[in-house]
C-alpha cells in the first residue's frame, strides 16, 4: 500500500505527461505482479461500489478525530471530498481526543502498513460489505491507525469508490508498454472487456506472445477528434468517406467461439439489454467483430435518444417496450473477420469487407450506416444542414486509407458536427466543484422565463474559463439569497448562453424539457436578466413529433456511453 500510495501522490502533484508515464512504469516494473494488477484496475477506472455506507463513515471519522458533527461539516465542505477531508481530520496513531469507545485502536507497530496492495484489497476492502456494522467500524479504525497520510488518504478513496487521478488509460497502457516491450495496441486490446486483477493477467499483459483473451474481448474503439476548420482544408474529398454521426451507443458486436457479445465503448456487455441485435448476430460469420452504433428504430427511421434510454433505464425489457422501441445496430466498421485482425488494413477494404457481410444478413436488426456521397466540400456543408432532420448529429469524416487505431488519433478521423442549440438563461442556484474546484462554486442550474417566474431546465459545470469561475465564484458568495445545504440560492443577475445537443419532453422536470450535454458557451455579460430566453423558445426547439421522456434522463447524458 505505501508504494502504490506514492505513486498516488507523484500522479497527482504533476501535470506533466513525462513523469506520470515514468512514475508508473518505475511501479509497474519493481512492484509484485499481484500489486500491479490491483494498480492496473483502478488506474484505468475500474473501482468496487462504495462498500460503507457515507453516513458511517462521517459518524466514524468524527469520532475519531474528536471533533463535534458541526466542525466536520465545515472541514468537509471546504475540502469537497470526503476522502481528502476524514484523511486530513485523523490524528495519527490513537484518536486524541475521542473518548475510549471510539479511539482508533493502537495497531502493534504498524504491523499492516506494510501489508501489500492486494492483501488491503482482497482482505480488507473485498471483506468489508459482509461484515456487521459494528465489526465494519472496528476494521475501518484498525486501517486509519495502521497508516500513514497519504495511505490513509487512498485507502479512503477505494472504500468510497473515489478514487481517481490525473492519468489517463492511454498514459497507463504507455507505462505497461514501456515495461514489458510489448505494442501499445497489443496491451491495450488485452485490457479491453472483463478481467480480473491477479498476477497471471499482469504477467499476461507483460508477455511478448501473450494469449490475446477470451473470446469476448473487444478491441480499443478508435475515436475522432472534433473538426474545427473548413473541411476543405482536409484536401481532395475523394480521399475521404463520409458517414451520418449517429446519435446512439456506440459498440461492437462480436461472434466468436460460437456465443454473441456486445460491447458499449465504457466497457459494458450489453448483449441481455439488445436480444435482437443479439439475435441478428448468430447469423454473422463465426470470427467477425462489427464496429458500429446502437440506435431506436423505427419504420426505417431512427428514433429520438430520448427513446432509447426509456429502454437503458429498464431492468425487465417487457414485450411492450421492445414492440415500441426496437433496437438497430447501423455498423460503419468490420474489425475482424474469419478470426482475422483486419484493423492494419485500409478503411475502404475494411468497408467492402462489411458491406459484404452485412448484406449477408438481409433484413435484420444488423445493417450498414450509409455513406453520404457528394462531389464536392460545399454540397457535403449542404448536406450537413440536414442533420437534425435526420436526427443525426453531423457527419464523420473517415481517410479511406487509414488504419484502425487506439483511441484518438489526430488526421485520420473527424467529426464535423452541426452547432448545438442554445439559448439565454439565467443563473439562479450554485454548488461546489470537486476536486481542485472544491473550494469554488463552479457547478450551476440555470433557468429560463415562463409566466413572469424563472423556471429551472437544467444544470452545467463546464465552459468557463478559471478567470471567468473565479469571477462568478465572487458573485456567488455575495448575492446568496438562501442556502440549502451545499446549495446557494442566488440573486437572479447573471446570464449565460447555454448550449446543448438534444431536448426532449419531461414531466419529472418542471420546465417540462430535459436537455442533453448542456455546457456553458459563454458568459452574457452585456445582457440583463430579463432579456434572457422564455420557455417558449425551449419549446420550439422539440421535434415536432416529440414524446414525453418517461424516463426523464434529465440533463445527464444515458448511463451508457453515447456515440462518439
Amino acid at each position: 500500500m505505501r508504494e502504490f500510495a506514492a505513486l498516488y501522490a507523484v500522479l497527482d502533484e504533476t501535470n506533466k505527461t513525462g513523469e506520470k508515464v515514468a512514475a508508473m512504469r518505475r511501479y509497474f516494473a519493481e512492484a509484485p505482479p499481484e500489486d500491479a494488477a490491483w494498480a492496473v484496475y483502478f488506474l484505468t477506472g475500474r473501482k468496487p461500489r462504495q462498500v460503507i455506507s457515507t453516513r458511517n463513515l462521517r459518524a466514524w471519522a468524527t469520532d475519531a478525530a474528536g471533533v463535534p458533527p458541526w466542525l466536520f461539516e465545515e472541514c468537509y465542505e471546504a475540502v469537497g471530498d470526503l476522502a481528502e477531508a476524514v484523511a486530513l481530520l485523523l490524528p495519527d496513531g490513537t484518536g486524541q481526543g475521542a473518548d475510549e469507545s471510539t479511539q482508533i485502536p493502537d495497531a502493534a507497530a504498524r504491523a499492516a502498513e506494510a501489508w501489500p496492495l492486494h492483501r488491503w484489497v482482497e482482505e480488507r476492502l473485498l471483506v468489508l460489505p459482509r461484515l456487521a456494522e459494528e465489526e465494519q467500524r472496528r476494521v475501518m479504525l484498525a486501517a486509519w491507525a495502521e497508516l500513514g497520510p497519504v495511505e490513509r488518504l487512498v485507502w479512503n478513496k477505494l472504500i468510497t469508490g473515489a478514487f481517481r487521478v490525473g492519468v489517463s488509460q492511454t498514459l497507463v497502457i504507455r507505462a505497461i508498454s514501456e515495461v514489458g516491450g510489448v505494442p501499445v495496441n497489443a496491451v491495450a486490446h488485452r485490457l479491453m472487456g472483463t478481467w480480473a486483477p491477479t498476477a497471471e493477467f499482469f504477467n499476461q499483459l507483460l508477455a511478448e506472445a501473450s494469449p490475446e483473451a477470451h473470446s469476448s474481448r473487444p478491441y480499443p474503439f478508435f475515436l475522432a477528434h472534433p473538426l474545427e476548420e473548413d473541411a476543405g482544408s482536409l484536401g481532395p474529398i475523394d480521399s475521404w468517406q463520409a458517414e451520418w454521426k449517429w446519435d446512439g451507443i456506440r459498440a461492437q458486436v462480436i461472434r466468436r467461439g460460437g456465443e454473441v457479445f456486445v460491447w458499449s465503448r465504457g466497457e459494458e456487455l450489453i448483449t441481455e439489454r439488445f436480444p435482437e441485435i443479439a439475435l441478428a448476430a448468430r447469423r454473422l460469420p463465426e470470427g467477425t467483430v462489427l464496429d458500429g452504433e446502437v440506435l431506436p428504430w423505427k419504420g426505417g427511421e431512427v428514433l429520438p435518444f430520448a427513446e432509447l434510454q426509456r429502454r437503458i433505464g429498464r431492468k425487465t425489457l417487457t414485450r411492450k417496450i421492445l414492440e415500441e422501441v426496437p433496437a438497430m445496430f447501423l455498423a460503419f466498421d468490420m474489425l475482424e473477420r474469419a478470426g482475422a485482425d483486419l484493423r492494419a488494413q485500409p478503411m475502404s477494404e475494411r468497408r467492402r469487407a462489411l458491406e459484404a457481410t452485412v448484406q449477408a444478413l438481409g433484413d435484420s436488426a444488423i445493417q450498414r450506416s450509409p455513406v453520404v456521397e457528394a462531389a464536392s466540400w460545399a454540397a457535403l456543408a449542404g448536406l450537413r444542414e440536414q442533420s437534425r432532420g435526420r436526427r443525426v448529429e453531423g457527419l464523420m469524416l473517415k481517410r479511406k486509407d487509414s488504419r484502425y487505431g487506439v483511441g484518438r488519433v489526430r488526421g485520420d478521423w473527424w467529426k464535423w458536427k452541426i452547432d448545438p442549440y442554445s439559448v439565454d438563461a439565467v443563473l439562479i442556484y450554485a454548488q461546489g466543484g470537486q476536486g481542485r474546484r472544491a473550494s469554488l462554486y463552479t457547478d450551476y442550474t440555470f433557468a429560463v422565463w415562463r409566466a413572469g417566474e424563472l423556471v429551472p431546465f437544467c444544470k452545467a459545470y463546464s465552459g468557463l474559463t478559471d478567470a471567468e469561475i473565479r469571477q462568478v465564484d465572487a458573485f456567488i458568495r455575495s448575492h446568496t439569497r438562501e442556502q440549502f445545504g451545499p446549495v446557494r440560492v442566488v440573486e437572479p443577475e447573471l446570464v449565460f448562453e447555454i448550449g446543448f445537443e438534444g431536448i426532449a419532453r419531461s414531466s419529472r422536470h418542471k420546465s417540462g424539457v430535459a436537455v442533453r450535454f448542456p455546457r456553458m458557451l459563454r458568459w452574457r455579460q452585456d445582457k440583463r436578466p430579463d432579456e434572457a430566453d422564455a420557455i417558449g423558445r425551449l419549446l420550439a426547439l422539440l421535434p415536432r413529433d416529440a414524446t414525453e421522456d418517461e424516463t426523464a434522463a434529465g440533463d445527464e447524458a444515458a448511463a451508457l456511453p453515447v456515440g462518439e
